[in-house]
């Protein structure tokens, strides 16, 4: 399987299926090297992953995301 078949599989998933994968990929990432991050940051990251992993139903699809916000705003 390519990349992008990957990508797009990936994509079909559930919201809390994709929050957990990108948690895993990015957990995978040697990012300390390439990102510097503060310590109120990383504890912030941390946090939100918890509050996810606890419950997922608080991640809403990202499209239904900006239909509400411009329907709120527009």
């Amino acid at each position: 399987m390519n990349i992008e078949t990957i990508a797009e599989q990936a994509l079909k998933l559930e919201p809390a299926s994709r929050a957990y994968i990108a948690k895993i990929l990015l957990e995978s990432l040697d990012y300390e090297e390439d990102f510097i991050i503060s310590e109120a940051w990383r504890q912030e990251i941390q946090k939100r992953c918890k509050e996810i992993d606890a419950d997922p139903s608080l991640l809403i699809d990202g499209e239904q995301f900006m239909v509400e916000l411009k329907q709120r705003y527009l």
